[in-house]
């Protein structure tokens, strides 16, 4: 394929319109969610991933997988992880099997505002995919997302 290969410039117009509408609905909820909450929404991501976790085997998620889950890197989740800690919303501790290990768990304070959050979330998310459905160019991507049966 060369660069002019039409194949490719479809491609490379699918991309964009991914990243259009992936920009669009994080920009959305990005408002509501500082506006109501004070919170980003890796902020609100991290948080949702945490509670997520159980005590027992394969409870708890290692940094790396966390960092996976909000699709940031390790230093940067690191210091999303410290920013929540300083405001309450979560708390670090030793793995008490494993002294190195280190778990993070969401607060009852972080728990509280989660739950808050969360149909802030919810309507913004629903209201940028209402919106971006109207964009011919993001219609079809927005039904692929609204078919998606994807387990939590």
């Amino acid at each position: 394929m060369t660069a002019t290969d039409p194949a490719l410039t479809a491609l490379a117009q699918g991309w964009c319109a991914l990243s259009a509408l992936h920009g669009r609905i994080e920009a959305h909820i990005e408002r509501a969610l500082q506006a109501k909450h004070d919170l980003s929404v890796r902020e609100y991501s991290l948080l949702d991933v945490l509670s997520r976790q159980h005590d027992g085997e394969g409870g708890h998620l290692q940094m790396k997988q966390v960092a996976d889950a909000v699709v940031l890197s390790q230093s940067a989740t690191t210091r999303l992880v410290t920013r929540l800690e300083d405001r309450g919303l979560l708390e670090r501790y030793l793995c008490p099997t494993d002294r190195r290990g280190i778990y993070t768990n969401v607060t009852e304070a972080g728990l509280r505002l989660l739950e808050e959050a969360r149909p802030t979330n919810d309507a913004a998310l629903r209201e940028a995919l209402d919106e971006a459905s109207r964009n011919a160019e993001l219609a079809p991507l927005v039904r692929v997302v609204e078919s998606l049966n994807v387990p939590a």
